[in-house]
């Protein structure tokens, strides 16, 4: 895992950190490693100049090509689902996005793997993680659907974008014990799903946490 140093980087006011951390214990979230990487990655980074005044606002935020940047609530949220039993070595995220939950993940596990479909995207996430000197991310232009099967099996899986079912690819990289947190629906009603893999069985036991809204996992990638 990463170890960020955030010198030189621009960093926003301390206070202003402080108080997206403490709403988010206000909204339950109590996995400290969880609360202290948030805290820490400079979310501005990875909006452009015109919103990054706006990054420590616990709210969505647009990357462009109908994207978002994921409310930091819901960063929190889903990775402390993903590390509910415990520590993790190598996780596959679909949906690279702007690169924000990647570097989250990046300070708390061996090894992120991050497909994204939209290119321009990509290859902005890919300088912020050079930047940042991140180098135990690897992603690859794909259609998030299929996961990334070459790497599998996963010890978790995150989606930051929701299939109206969950794709039966994703489960079949998931690594004995793995665990996927994906947001599950349509445009209307979303729910957010915890699938965990029962030992090395095919069977899975899934949970429905809480309702969501994300952008859809479309197919096909656009460059």
């Amino acid at each position: 895992m990463n170890s960020i140093d955030f010198a030189g980087i621009g960093m926003t006011s301390q206070r202003t950190r402080e108080r997206l951390i403490k709403r988010l214990k206000e909204q339950g979230i109590s996995n400290q490693k969880v609360l202290d990487v948030i805290r820490l990655t400079p979310r501005h980074l990875f909006l452009d100049e015109a919103l990054a005044h706006r990054a420590y606002e616990d709210t969505a935020l647009p990357i462009g090509f109908s994207q978002t940047l994921s409310q930091p609530y819901i960063v929190a949220r889903m990775t402390e689902i993903l590390f509910s039993g415990g520590p993790l070595g190598r996780v596959l995220e679909i949906g690279t996005g702007s690169g924000y939950q990647s570097t989250v993940l990046s300070q708390l596990v061996d090894t992120v793997f991050s497909v994204e479909r939209i290119e321009p995207l990509l290859k902005k996430a890919r300088d912020r993680f050079r930047t940042l000197g991140l180098n135990n991310i690897f992603t690859s232009l794909s259609d998030g659907g299929f996961g990334w099967n070459n790497n599998a099996p996963y010890d978790g899986i995150i989606s930051t974008a929701a299939p109206q079912t969950i794709p039966e690819q994703l489960l079949r990289q998931l690594a004995p014990n793995g665990i996927l947190v994906i947001p599950v629906g349509n445009g209307i009603s979303q729910s957010l799903s915890v699938v965990k893999r029962v030992g090395d069985s095919n069977e899975f036991d899934e949970d429905i946490v809480e309702k969501v809204k994300f952008v859809p996992l479309l197919t096909g990638v656009t460059h």
